[in-house]
């Protein structure tokens, strides 16, 4: 085993010794079986919009046919989806916000075992363009209300919310006017991500709140620094990883996470990117300006894909602090037209998506196993935390592992 997988093991693997009674009396020499059903680490994807069409009623024919079959590998793969909330697509029309398509598709995944995050409630990228009518004080109050109302209507089923997008580079953004910006210049970052968070708060006291960049410059986490000297209370700290231009690396993956596991506070790597085909040029500042008609994956790219796919989901898992990665997007063609999928625009896997499964329901995951309880009706496991079942006959019976260590359950059948 490697040193990698080793750490993997320490960080992420609980030890339970189960106790199986009936009426008070110890299941003694009880053959069962314990299986897997989820995991507590968050292994995730963002939405696609032929998910939000199909389960929406509006695909038919072959384009249907593609959505299934995307659904079919996400849900293999992932338990966690990340679904838009982007000002401008979200709220086109003032007062006429995409709700009940966006709503029904998070019950949707919801449905299959997914846990849900929105993104973003603010960024001054696809802000709606109608704020730029108004006052700052007017953008504010839009602000704050359309917080309250989205975070209000989804309570219970989206219990995740990146909160405030992109901060560090907020208030200098000048690509394009936007009401944003503008907001952030008059009120700073600080006072901008204290509002944001203390109305998402407001809304949904049990809401989990993250602080999402794409700058791994030390002026994010400078940020964070701050803004919790400030008192503002993030609940995770979201990194993005993009790397059109190039996977980062073990030594730089680790020193990124070095400088925000000072906070001891948990990460997500909440938009990671491997690209299948060539690599964008070094040069490129904003990945955005890279603009080109044709990105295609090709058989060699997809090769090293897999294999930094693989490196890249080990060293977060390494990490104890990580709680979740989210790969965007899942197929080809999405973000910026790059192949950086891990399937094909015909949706088939690629290899990265087959390796990374092995790793997920194979390496990481608990496949149905047989036990036999001893004298004192117990058996012991050990798996990574998450949702268990464990089976005599047709009898099933839920538990969880909830960290990793040691821990007793007991069970009454």
């Amino acid at each position: 085993m490697s040193n990698v997988d080793t750490e993997i093991r320490k960080h992420r693997t609980a030890h339970a010794t189960l106790t199986l009674t009936h009426m008070g009396q110890p299941v003694a020499g009880q053959d069962v079986v314990v299986a897997q059903k989820n995991h507590k680490f968050l292994f995730g994807s963002n939405w696609g919009e032929s998910t939000i069409q199909l389960v929406n009623g509006e695909l038919s024919g072959r384009e249907k046919e593609l959505a299934e079959r995307r659904n079919e590998h996400f849900l293999n793969l992932f338990n966690q989806a990340t679904l838009p909330f982007y000002w401008a697509r979200f709220e086109p029309q003032r007062g006429q916000p995409d709700t009940r398509r966006i709503l029904n598709t998070a019950r949707w995944y919801a449905q299959q075992g997914c846990t849900l995050k929105g993104h973003p409630l603010c960024w001054h990228t696809l802000t709606a363009d109608w704020l730029l009518e108004m006052s700052n004080e007017q953008i504010l109050a839009a602000q704050l209300a359309r917080i309250q109302r989205d975070v209000t209507d989804f309570a219970g089923v989206i219990e995740t919310w990146d909160v405030v997008n992109e901060a560090v580079i907020m208030p200098i953004f000048d690509k394009y006017e936007n009401g944003i910006t503008r907001l952030c210049k008059q009120m700073g970052r600080i006072g901008l991500i204290r509002a944001m968070f203390d109305a998402t708060r407001a809304a949904n006291p049990k809401a989990t709140l993250i602080l999402n960049d794409f700058d791994i410059s030390p002026a994010y986490d400078l940020l964070v620094e701050e803004c919790l000297a400030a008192g503002i209370q993030i609940d995770v700290i979201g990194i993005q990883s993009h790397m059109h231009q190039g996977y980062w690396g073990v030594e730089k993956t680790l020193e990124v996470l070095s400088r925000f596991e000072r906070f001891n506070l948990p990460i997500q790597f909440s938009e990671n990117t491997i690209v299948s085909g060539r690599i964008m040029p070094p040069e490129i500042i904003d990945l955005n300006d890279y603009q080109v008609d044709e990105w295609p994956s090709t058989p060699e790219g997809e090769q090293r894909q897999a294999q930094e796919v693989v490196t890249h989901y080990k060293t977060l898992l390494s990490r104890p602090l990580v709680n979740g990665i989210t790969w965007w997007d899942l197929t080809d063609g999405g973000w910026l037209n790059a192949p950086a999928g891990l399937l094909r625009q015909d949706q088939s896997p690629k290899l990265a998506y087959d390796e990374l499964l092995k790793l997920v329901k194979g390496e990481w995951w608990l496949a149905p196993t047989q036990f036999t309880t001893n004298a004192a009706g117990q058996l012991t496991m050990s798996g990574f935390p998450g949702e268990y079942e464990l089976s005599i006959d047709s009898q099933k019976n839920a538990f969880s592992l909830a960290s990793k260590g040691e821990t007793e359950i007991f069970i009454n059948l």
